[in-house]
C-alpha cells in the first residue's frame, strides 16, 4: 500500500497581508498530481487543515475542490483535526463523508476512529488520532493522555500486532529528549514539558504520520515521521526542502519511506544590503522580483518608507528589518544597564537611540531633562 502523507496545509493563511490562496492552490495541484503520479492508494493530512478555527469561504472552497478531486480519483482521504483547527466544524459531515471515502476525526474521541484499507497483503488499520489538550483528554499532560489512550487501544485488541497498523497524530512529539526542529511559524508553548509526547508510545505501529512542526524530519524511531508544511509560512523556513512523505508498506514489517520535494509558487526569501543595492537588485531579477521578502537593510541613516519604496520592485515584500535596530535590540535590559543606574531622562536617551536610531541632541536632552524634573517635582 502506498500513502501520500503531508499536514499543516494552514489554507487561508496570510502574510503581512497578502492571501496565500493562490500560493495554496499551486501546492494543492502539485499534491494531486503526486498522489495520480505515485498511484496512491490513500492519502494523509495530519492536521492544521485550515490556519485558523472559523476560515474564510475561500479557504473552505478551496479544501473543498482538493478534496473533491482526490476522491474522484479513486484515493481515500484520512484527515484528522490539528490545534489550528474547529475540531466541530471540520468534522462536520464525517459519517456521511466516509461512505465516499472521506474519513475525517475532528473532534477526540476514545476509542479513536479506526478505518481499515486492504492491499494485497491484508488489512491496514488506520488510527485517527486529533489534537486534544491534556485536561480534555482528563490528563495532565499531553505524554499521559497519549499513553493512556494508546494503551487502552492495545488492552482492548483494537491494535493487532500482527496487522499493520498506521497512526496519523498531531502533537509535538519527542525522543529521549530530543525535540524536533522548529521554526518561528509553530505557536506551540512548552511549559514545563506538558506539550512533550515521548515517540516511545507509539512502538505498536507500522507507520506514524505527524502534524505540527513545519519542517520534514523524522523523529526517534524510523517510523515515526513529521511530513512538515507544504510551503514556508515564516522566514525561519527560509532554508527548508519542503516535501510530501511517500510512504510505502509491504508485508508486514516492512516500510519504506522517500520524500518528494515540493515546488511553491513564490519562494520566501530574504535580501540584505543598502535600499539603493536593494533597488538595483530587485530591478535585474525578473520573475524572482515576485517572491515574499524580508529586507535586511544595513543603512546607517534615516529612511523615508522604506518598505513603500522597495515595493516598486518587490511587489511582495513582506517585511523591513534595519539591521543597526536588529543588533541594538538584542542587548537587553539587564545588559544596557549593568554598568550604571540610569536617570529617568538617561532611560528616555537611550530609548530615543534605540527608536531613532541616533543619538538624542542637546537641546532634545535638556527638554527631556526639564520635562522630567517638572513631572517629578509634581
Amino acid at each position: 500500500m502506498k500513502l501520500i502523507h503531508t499536514g499543516d496545509l494552514h489554507i487561508g493563511k496570510t502574510m503581512s497581508d497578502f492571501s496565500l490562496i493562490p500560493d495554496q492552490r499551486f501546492i494543492l495541484d502539485q499534491l494531486l498530481a503526486a498522489a495520480r503520479e505515485e498511484k496512491a492508494d490513500a492519502f494523509v493530512i495530519a492536521g492544521d487543515v485550515y490556519d485558523r478555527a472559523v476560515p474564510p469561504g475561500e479557504a473552505v472552497q478551496l479544501l473543498d475542490s482538493f478534496l473533491t478531486s482526490l476522491l474522484e480519483e479513486g484515493i481515500p482521504v484520512l484527515l484528522i483535526s490539528g490545534n489550528h483547527d474547529s475540531p466541530e466544524r471540520l468534522g462536520f459531515g464525517e459519517e456521511i463523508l466516509q461512505k465516499q471515502g472521506l474519513y475525517i476525526a475532528g473532534s477526540f474521541r476514545t476509542p479513536l476512529k479506526k478505518v481499515t484499507l486492504q492491499d494485497a497483503f491484508g488489512p491496514v488499520n488506520f488510527f485517527l488520532f486529533p489534537f486534544v489538550r491534556p485536561a480534555v483528554a482528563g490528563a495532565r499532560t499531553a505524554d499521559e493522555a497519549v499513553g493512556a489512550v494508546l494503551e487502552e487501544e492495545g488492552k482492548e485488541g483494537r491494535i493487532d500486532p500482527g496487522e499493520r497498523n498506521v497512526l496519523i497524530s498531531h502533537f509535538f512529539v519527542t525522543f529521549q529528549d530530543k525535540e524536533p526542529e522548529l521554526s518561528d511559524a509553530e505557536t506551540t508553548i512548552h511549559v514545563g514539558g506538558i506539550d512533550n509526547v515521548d515517540a516511545g508510545h507509539f512502538a505498536p505501529f507500522d507507520y506514524v504520520a505527524l502534524g505540527h512542526i513545519h519542517k520534514p524530519q523524522k523523529i526517534g524511531p524510523d517510523n515515526v515521521w513529521y511530513a512538515g508544511a507544504p510551503l514556508a509560512y515564516s522566514f525561519s523556513e527560509c532554508a527548508h526542502v519542503k516535501s510530501i512523505n511517500v510512504v510505502e508498506l509491504g508485508d508486514k514489517g516492512k516500510v519504506t519511506v522517500d520524500q518528494r520535494p515540493l515546488l511553491p509558487l513564490h519562494a520566501l526569501r530574504k535580501a540584505e544590503g543598502t535600499l539603493e543595492e536593494l533597488l538595483k537588485k530587485g530591478g535585474e531579477e525578473g520573475s524572482r522580483a515576485e517572491d515574499y521578502i524580508q529586507a535586511i537593510l544595513t543603512n546607517e541613516e534615516e529612511l523615508v518608507d522604506p518598505i513603500g519604496t522597495l515595493r516598486s520592485v518587490y511587489p511582495n515584500i513582506c517585511q523591513i528589518i534595519l539591521a543597526k535596530r536588529e543588533k541594538e535590540a538584542r542587548q537587553t535590559v539587564k545588559e544596557r544597564h549593568a554598568i550604571r543606574r540610569e536617570s529617568t531622562a538617561e532611560l528616555f536617551a537611550d530609548f530615543y537611540g534605540l527608536v531613532r536610531g541616533s543619538e538624542m541632541d542637546e537641546a532634545r536632552k535638556k527638554v527631556t531633562e526639564e520635562t522630567v524634573k517638572k513631572v517629578e517635582q509634581e
